[in-house]
């Protein structure tokens, strides 16, 4: 597995395989950026944030729970620039938790 220009492209190893999903690429002290898309009911769109480097996903996650679960009205989340975003907890459809170094693939890519 090689890391170029902070994007994941497999190799297959000595065994033939290749690996099933990409390595930690944050180099040790460095923060990661979380990426949430949260999927609102009753709308075509979804809401997409990138929460501040210094966002704790653990505590993220147990936000989105707390949210989910009913103890909490509103899921209200920071991003990156300093907006807060709230989202009423009954309407919240799904919340994908990842970020934005991890690759996408578009168009007809392999």
């Amino acid at each position: 597995v090689r890391a170029v220009g902070r994007r994941w492209h497999p190799t297959i190893n000595s065994m033939g395989a290749v690996p099933a999903s990409p390595p930690d690429l944050t180099a040790p002290g460095e923060l990661s950026t979380v990426d949430v898309r949260i999927g609102v009911s009753d709308s075509p769109k979804e809401l997409e944030l990138q929460l501040a480097d210094d966002a704790d996903r653990a505590a993220v996650r147990q936000q989105v729970e707390a949210a989910i679960n009913g103890t909490d009205s509103v899921l209200w989340l920071t991003d990156k620039k300093g907006r807060e975003v709230g989202i009423p907890s009954q309407r919240i459809a799904y919340v994908e938790l990842g970020s934005p170094e991890q690759a996408r693939t578009m168009g007809f890519s392999g």
